[in-house]
Parts: structure tokens; C-alpha cells; sequence
């Protein structure tokens, strides 16, 4: 897929350069996109900026991409050092992209527009969860499953929007744990119903296997979410564990079962974390993250953009 993304997108984007004449490439994911990038820089001296976000670096998702990064991990190297200027949308990605190829790397976090986000519904009677993303296995859908079927004796109800590979895995819990009536599936939704969701709801349920920096996590901030997460680095940036949510470790049901049951069954702390996360919101402000973006893609492009 990566190569006929290349090998389909490399005439168009000549053409598109010699057209429009931009100062700056911008590459989101250093490979493939970098690739991309590196060979119209090397054609038309045209500088690039490379964002990483995850998969795209060594080590970030490594039970997918360690095999790909062994084949082609000297050119990709070729594609960093050639970078005027790398960013990294989090801490983790950040670290990763520097031990790897040796160079400076500016952390952007990922933005939101705040005023999308400004109203909040008062904290309901019931918990309302809610776990926002693709069911695959690095999003551990299933496993949260079975940490809410410890949870029987507590009052909460669970919306789950998304889809994918996992479902039927998640539909099979549901059914075996008997919880048809606590949890909804409602697939995927329009931007609005999901920001409509979130309005009403306590907390999101990020049990991930790894991630770089859910952008579901950091709507749920907007929100006034407090956020059960999985003690993993890619969520350092949004969940600040004992205070606006609580980790657990990678896989353990029953610790993240416990850190659910906080959160659920003590109404203070939960308030207290959801106005943590509301206040930890302003760090992703998209204005703030444009102006970093800009100052960065202006200094690439040097005296071109003059």
C-alpha cells in the first residue's frame, strides 16, 4: 500500500509544485508521505517539514512496523536528515523520533477548537462512559468489556461509537457478560453527534495498547471528560494520572476495573477530575498549535517565504 501510495502520488505532486510554486512541503507521517516529500525535494529544492504521529517512527507501534522499519530503515533515515525541520504531535512520539534518527524534534501537540467544545451538561445521575475509536486490538475494545462486567454492583452505562475488525469480539462480551442493557453501540457518528455525546458524558474509556495522541482523548478533555486510560506513554499529554483521570497498567482487568470503580462510585473525585480536564483543554488550543505550525513551516522555507 505504502509504495502505490508513492508511486501514485509522486507525478501529481510535480506537478502540483511546479504549478503552485509553494515555499514549504509539509509531511504528515514520515513514511510514507516523507518519501514522498525527500524525492520532490531532491527534483525541485523545494525544503519539507516531516510531522511524525505514531506508526510512522520505530518503536511506536512495533508489532506492526518493526519488520517494515528493518527493510527500509536507511532510507528512511535519509528522509529525517534531509527534513528542515521534524515535529512529533506528542511527548512519546517526540522521544521515540529522536533516539531513533538523531536529530532535533519539536513537539505540536494535536489541537482542537476549544469553542466547538464550550458547552457542558451537568454531571448525571448514572456515570455515563463513553469509549470513542476504530475496534482494533490496539484500541483493546474487548478488554473493556471485561472490566465493566466487574463492575455489576455499580450504576453506569457505557456508549461505545465506532466500528471495526473487533466488533464481533465486542459484541460476543457483551452478550456473555450480560450487559446488553449498559452498553450501546452506536457505530460511527457525525462530528456533531459525537461532540453532542461527549456533552453528556463522565468519562472516556481509553484501555489502549498504545497510541500516539488520540485526538478522542483530547475532545474528551474539551469536554470535561475525566479519562480511565491505560498507563502507556503515548497518553502522558492528555492523562494526568490523579488528576483529571487515572492509569492503569497495559492488560491488567482488574486494575483498570479498580480505577473505573474510583471514578464511578465517588461523585467528588470525579467532579474534581473533569475540572482538571477541562483546565489541561488549553494546551491543545488550536490557535496556539497554527501559530506553532506556521512558525515552523516559515523557518523551513527561509528566504523563499520572504
Amino acid at each position: 500500500e505504502m509504495a502505490l501510495y508513492c508511486a501514485t502520488s509522486f507525478l501529481p505532486t510535480l506537478r502540483h509544485i511546479a504549478t503552485w510554486r509553494p515555499d514549504v512541503l509539509h509531511a504528515h507521517f514520515a513514511m510514507p508521505t516523507g518519501l514522498l516529500a525527500w524525492a520532490a525535494h531532491r527534483l525541485t529544492g523545494v525544503p519539507y517539514v516531516l510531522t511524525a504521529h505514531l506508526g510512522d517512527v520505530p518503536g511506536g507501534v512495533p508489532e506492526q512496523t518493526d519488520r517494515l522499519f528493518r527493510i527500509v530503515g536507511p532510507l528512511a533515515r535519509r528522509v529525517w536528515s534531509s527534513a528542515a525541520a521534524c515535529t512529533a504531535v506528542s511527548s512519546f512520539v517526540q522521544d521515540l523520533a529522536e533516539r531513533a534518527y538523531g536529530r532535533k524534534v519539536t513537539r505540536i501537540l494535536n489541537g482542537i477548537d476549544l469553542g466547538q467544545s464550550a458547552i457542558r451538561n451537568p454531571q448525571s445521575a448514572i456515570p455515563h462512559l463513553v469509549f470513542l475509536g476504530r475496534f482494533n486490538p490496539q484500541k483493546n475494545a474487548p478488554f473493556l468489556i471485561d472490566g465493566l462486567a466487574l463492575l455489576r454492583d455499580l450504576n453506569w452505562g457505557l456508549t461505545m461509537i465506532g466500528d471495526g475488525p473487533d466488533r464481533a469480539a465486542v459484541e460476543a462480551r457483551i452478550a456473555s457478560h450480560g450487559l446488553a442493557d449498559r452498553v450501546r453501540l452506536a457505530g460511527w457518528k457525525a462530528a456533531a453527534e459525537v461532540r453532542a455525546t461527549l456533552s453528556g458524558a463522565d468519562i472516556l474509556c481509553l484501555p489502549s495498547l498504545s497510541e500516539g495522541l488520540p485526538v478522542a482523548a483530547i475532545e474528551a478533555l474539551a469536554h470535561g471528560l475525566a479519562i480511565a486510560g491505560s498507563d502507556i506513554p503515548g497518553l502522558r499529554d492528555v492523562l494526568l494520572p490523579g488528576v483529571n483521570g487515572l492509569a492503569a497498567p497495559v492488560n491488567d482487568v482488574a486494575a483498570y476495573a479498580g480505577a473505573l470503580s474510583r471514578l464511578i462510585a465517588d461523585p467528588t473525585l470525579l467532579e474534581t477530575m473533569k475540572s482538571a480536564s477541562r483546565e489541561h483543554a488549553r494546551a491543545f488550543d488550536l490557535r496556539g498549535v497554527v501559530e506553532e505550525y506556521e512558525r515552523v513551516l516559515q523557518t523551513a522555507a527561509g528566504p523563499r517565504a520572504c
